[in-house]
């Protein structure tokens, strides 16, 4: 009797399975259909219903497939990246013509699932709207009140280009993995900004934050994350790296909120002494307004995207440049000849030698540049109906501005493709500036740090330069200078050299 009563409840749970999945498919496809063909969107691969695009495209080199679409559909083009239509910026002209000449209407954060998930629309990065507006507008100031671009942050950065030279020492010319080293300097930077804190090297807390950073972004540049970005679906129902991501976001935020906490208890508003001190402050001016975005909630998801963006993004490019400059000793060569001939050996470099320096800022805009770290920037979205170069994008419509096709430009950078500081001197050897140079994005989301980042690239890597020789552990032709992952960001490969002091 038992068995008889399982055999007629699978008989009669069969059907009603069936009908589930067919009405979902139903439902989805009358999504996509809903989708596809809204507004007047511009030109485009036809999509499959429910996987879009995702078969024509090679989610491991997206910038190629990019670049072979812009040659069959123009400068702007739809994708579909699972149901969703996504718009494609492709070249300087596009870029600039949405992000700049149309600014706020394409100023909207678009859709990244899987950090979505974690900062549920607060911070900095990955939020919109006035949410969005009040608290960069809020952090802009507050990082320029407290020496953003100013002659109190150059302090501190050449204090702490000068104890990164002390931890190279320590290497005794030993072969070693930079990874670490280098994301600690720029990570003090923003600590001692952010939460008046400066860790020793070797701080385990301090390494733990690293390990976590650099273990995100490598994750977010793989294909894996590309493929949830498409089917958000899979963030929930699978397991896989993406869980990672989010269990090293939960660790971040939980670390800044305990700094939250600590200054809570210390907080004297006569005297602020950081950005969080700075943000209380707002909070208790606005602790009457129902409809304040300065919450402890937003504080938190603020903290960790500066801490985040300030540190990664920076050592990133340190740990790509010194690869590069082994690779071209040569280019090396030129910048100690800059740095003896302005600076010297006895004195630390500071920003107004830059201008005295065309060779080494013109090399530290080529790394940045030709590594291209962000090649397709962070989503951006339509923020209302927009009509643009004939075309309808509906609000809300993912925006995707590929900075490697305006940082590759073969007009404006003869032989793309090649590493060289001449992409930035005129026939005088003279710096040249160019409008072309979007490493830090452009338009509204434009990096908030983009002037500490600049500072910090071109005083760390000066003052390396100035004490010690990099000595690879190969002959630089067999270094390889190709991207581990190439995403979210531009990894570069692992790799170990000796800092011979000079």
């Amino acid at each position: 009797m038992f068995i008889a009563t399982l055999v007629l409840e699978k008989a009669l749970m069969e059907p009603v399975v069936a009908l589930v999945l067919c009405l979902s498919c139903l439902l989805l496809l009358s999504l996509w259909k809903q989708n596809y063909g809204r507004g007047k969107l511009p030109p485009g691969p036809r999509p499959l219903p429910l996987i879009g695009n995702i078969l024509q495209i090679n989610i491991k080199e997206i910038n190629k497939s990019l670049c072979k679409l812009s040659e069959i559909y123009g400068p702007v083009f739809t994708l579909y990246l699972g149901w969703k239509p996504t718009v494609v910026l492709y070249g300087y002209e596009a870029v600039k013509e949405a992000l700049i000449d149309h600014g706020e209407e394409f100023s909207g954060r678009g859709s990244f699932p899987v950090v979505d998930k974690s900062s549920n629309g607060f911070g900095i990065v990955f939020s919109n709207g006035k949410a969005w507006k009040e608290v960069r507008r809020f952090s802009l100031m507050t990082l320029r009140n407290f020496g953003m671009g100013k002659r109190s942050i150059e302090d501190r950065v050449q204090e702490e280009a000068r104890c990164l030279v002390e931890e190279l020492r320590k290497t005794n010319e030993s072969p070693c993995d930079p990874t670490f080293i280098l994301c600690c300097a720029p990570c003090n930077v923003i600590c001692s900004i952010v939460f008046q804190t400066r860790y020793d090297y070797t701080d385990q807390s301090l390494l733990n934050l690293m390990a976590k950073l650099n273990e995100n972004i490598t994750i977010a540049s793989t294909p894996w994350i590309q493929l949830c970005h498409a089917f958000p679906i899979l963030i929930d129902i699978l397991p896989g790296s993406h869980k990672k991501i989010l269990k090293n976001l939960e660790f971040l935020n939980k670390y800044a909120l305990e700094k939250i906490k600590e200054h809570q208890e210390s907080l004297d508003i006569n005297n602020p002494r950081d950005y969080i001190d700075c943000y209380l402050i707002k909070m208790e001016q606005e602790k009457h307004n129902a409809q304040s975005e300065f919450t402890i909630e937003n504080l938190t998801v603020t903290v960790t995207d500066l801490f985040g963006a300030g540190t990664e993004t920076t050592s990133t490019t340190l740990r790509y440049g010194l690869l590069l400059l082994m690779k071209y000793p040569e280019v090396t060569a030129k910048i100690q000849e800059e740095i003896d001939r302005v600076v010297g050996r006895h004195r630390s470099p500071c920003m107004q030698d830059r201008s005295s320096m065309p060779y080494t800022d013109a090399t530290v805009h080529e790394i940045q540049r030709y590594i291209d770290l962000l090649p397709t920037s962070l989503p951006h979205a339509t923020i209302k109906d927009i009509q643009f170069r004939n075309y309808v994008i509906p609000k809300g419509t993912n925006i995707i501005a590929s900075l490697s096709s305006v940082l590759r430009n073969n007009k404006e950078f003869p032989n793309p493709d090649r590493f060289d500081p001449g992409h930035f001197l005129d026939k005088s050897g003279n710096f040249r500036k160019s409008d072309y140079f979007m490493p830090f994005s452009t338009g509204k989301r434009i990096c908030v740090g983009e002037g500490l980042a600049r500072m910090e690239l071109f005083l760390f890597l000066t003052t390396i330069l100035q004490k010690f020789s990099l000595k690879s552990l190969v002959e630089p032709k067999d270094i390889d200078i190709t991207p581990l992952e190439s995403g979210l960001a531009s990894v570069p490969r692992r790799y170990q050299l000796c800092f011979v002091p000079i």
